[in-house]
């Protein structure tokens, strides 16, 4: 099943034909989930307005945990069965990943100012996260750093794989350590905590974040896949002059 879906020439197909409609699907919760948030839903009494980062925020930062784990996943595949296409995921995955990341870190930052009074405290959700970030941008780094694509492969995933040790933290951060950062309030053991009004753009939002980061690394996948293709032809080319000369 693996290798039916990753053969690079057949993702290409499915990618074409998954990338549009994940971009309406996307876009449809995006808008459906920013009236509900900016329109329809209310203010918090103690937050105001201010609350309505968190549509942007936590969506934000799911993903930016969530896409750090698919980068593990692909860098452990890489690693162990040397697929190529799981290294094109996960040099797909780490920009997009990155964003998210610093989309959390500055939202983040907008409502800390008017709720802790700071820009920025050394709390341990909001440190981890800062270091998931850099480990973001070391794998990006280090997956380009080299003059031939392929040498950077390996060491870009070995990296991933030890971030990875980071997302427990970040994740269970608010409970192993006492924080300002509030508790998780979608995924606990006693069940969600949002009112249901405020629930309903926060599910709509990530909704659309999910599917617009699948649809941004499906379409940077195809993009690798083709400029990958592209060097190879080229190399190919330069070498039959050689050859030629060399038979003639």
């Amino acid at each position: 099943m693996f290798d039916y879906f990753a053969n690079p020439t057949r993702f290409v197909r499915i990618a074409d034909a998954l990338f549009w409609p994940l971009v309406v699907v996307a876009s449809g919760l995006l808008m459906a989930g920013l009236y509900y948030g900016l329109i329809a839903s209310p203010a918090d009494y103690q937050q105001g307005d201010t609350v309505r980062i968190m549509y942007v925020h936590v969506p934000a930062a799911w993903l930016a945990t969530l896409g750090y784990v698919a980068m593990g996943i692909c860098a452990l595949f890489y690693i162990v069965w040397r697929h190529p296409l799981a290294d094109v995921a996960l040099r797909a995955m780490a920009p997009v990943g990155a964003v998210f990341a610093m989309l959390t870190l500055v939202t983040g930052a907008l409502w800390g100012k008017p709720m802790w009074g700071a820009w920025w405290v050394w709390d341990a959700r909001l440190t981890s996260m800062l270091i998931l970030f850099f480990f973001y941008v070391a794998v990006i780094a280090l997956a380009n750093g080299f003059d031939r694509v392929e040498r950077g492969s390996r060491p870009a995933a070995l990296l991933a794989l030890v971030g990875g040790l980071n997302v427990p933290i970040v994740k269970f951060s608010v409970d192993w350590w006492n924080t300002l950062h509030q508790p998780a309030s979608l995924i606990r053991s006693g069940g969600v905590s949002v009112d249901p009004a405020m629930l309903t753009p926060l599910l709509l939002m990530l909704g659309g974040f999910h599917v617009y980061f699948a649809a941004v690394v499906i379409l940077r996948m195809k993009t690798l896949l083709i400029d990958r293709r592209i060097t190879s032809l080229q190399l190919r080319h330069s070498r039959l002059p050689a050859a030629a000369s060399e038979v003639w």
